[in-house]
């Protein structure tokens, strides 16, 4: 367990670094003017060769890459992410102050898109051929082609415009003091975006998790089973469920990934005030320290989500575990 401990937190720091040197290289090599972005260009055509060579001394413009990415490491090493120059605050308080909105976002659609993913995939293998087969099908085949704002902007007009059940965007009713917002007011802000984020991730999971539970039933235990006068459902949920989960949750912590990507685009959509719309901020405006501290903390979430996945397994199947599987390649 000690080596496999160790190699995971090798391959953490080796990840941690490409995704600082890649977020630093694109930010450098992007057309984005952090000064013209962030001044505009006419207050930057306005000023005197003093003060856009003091901006651009302040903005890191006229710094080369490596010296800047050098210094921005040597802070990290300490536990400084930096200074957000476009929010004027510490790229620490500034992902703070946002990630508690972006984390229950996404953690509210993981859950639900992965569950109601399941359960129509299970339920469409049952029914193969069928109705509900059919009908899921359709529905995966059609959200799994649909971009995520464009579902998100569909849903907006229609729940938000039409019937108004649900706010426009943000995350707290607007003028409302932050010592009056309820639980409730912050969870009817974030049922629309979550509900987005939900419908398009049910598509890859029941459509896995269909091909899959169809293998099942056409396996040669399933038919023991049903010899022995069970029916299909009960095969499969006596004898099938443990063999779908390993898939069930290979699918649903990679999906973490596309959560927090599909994210940047909802949180843009309703104008939630997340860590995805602070990056499309900080990319718009050249705000390399923000970029590379969001990237840094989504890359850490998608190895933890991966990890924990593994982990998940030798507790599903007792041969997935590391340390057997360890032993298992010792001793040949």
């Amino acid at each position: 367990m000690a080596r496999y401990v160790v190699s995971q937190l090798g391959r953490f720091l080796l990840l941690m670094v490409a995704v600082a040197v890649v977020t630093f290289a694109l930010v450098s090599l992007s057309p984005v003017d952090p000064l013209q972005a962030n001044v505009g260009q006419a207050a930057l055509m306005s000023m005197s060769e003093e003060k856009r060579a003091a901006l651009a001394a302040y903005w890191g413009a006229d710094t080369p890459m490596l010296e800047r990415f050098l210094a921005w490491a040597g802070d990290l090493l300490h536990g400084d992410l930096g200074m957000s120059l476009r929010y004027n605050a510490p790229v620490a308080e500034v992902i703070a102050s946002r990630a508690a909105n972006s984390l229950a976002l996404m953690g509210v659609a993981w859950v639900a898109s992965g569950v109601l993913g399941f359960v129509l995939g299970v339920a469409a293998a049952l029914r193969e051929g069928r109705l509900l087969d059919r009908f899921v099908r359709g529905y995966c085949f059609v959200l799994a082609a649909s971009p995520t704002f464009w579902v998100g902007l569909l849903l907006l007009i229609v729940f938000s415009v039409w019937l108004g059940w649900f706010p426009l965007g943000f995350s707290v009713p607007v003028g409302v003091a932050a010592a009056d917002v309820t639980f409730a007011d912050a969870l009817h802000h974030m049922a629309l975006p979550a509900i987005t984020l939900s419908v398009v991730g049910v598509a890859n999971v029941a459509l896995h998790t269909r091909a899959k539970a169809i293998d099942v039933l056409n396996s040669d235990y399933v038919r023991f089973a049903r010899a022995r006068g069970l029916t299909r459902r009960e095969a499969l949920i006596r004898h099938g469920l443990r063999n779908l989960a390993l898939p069930a949750i290979t699918l649903q912590f990679s999906q973490i990934a596309e959560i927090f990507g599909g994210s940047v685009l909802v949180e843009e959509v309703f104008s939630y005030p997340g860590l995805g719309q602070a990056a499309v901020t900080a990319g718009l405006g050249g705000d390399v320290a923000l970029l590379a501290g969001i990237a840094l903390v989504s890359a850490a979430l998608v190895f933890a989500g991966n990890l924990a996945a593994n982990l998940i397994y030798g507790l599903v199947d007792p041969r997935m575990r590391p340390v057997r599987r360890q032993k298992e390649v010792a001793d040949d």
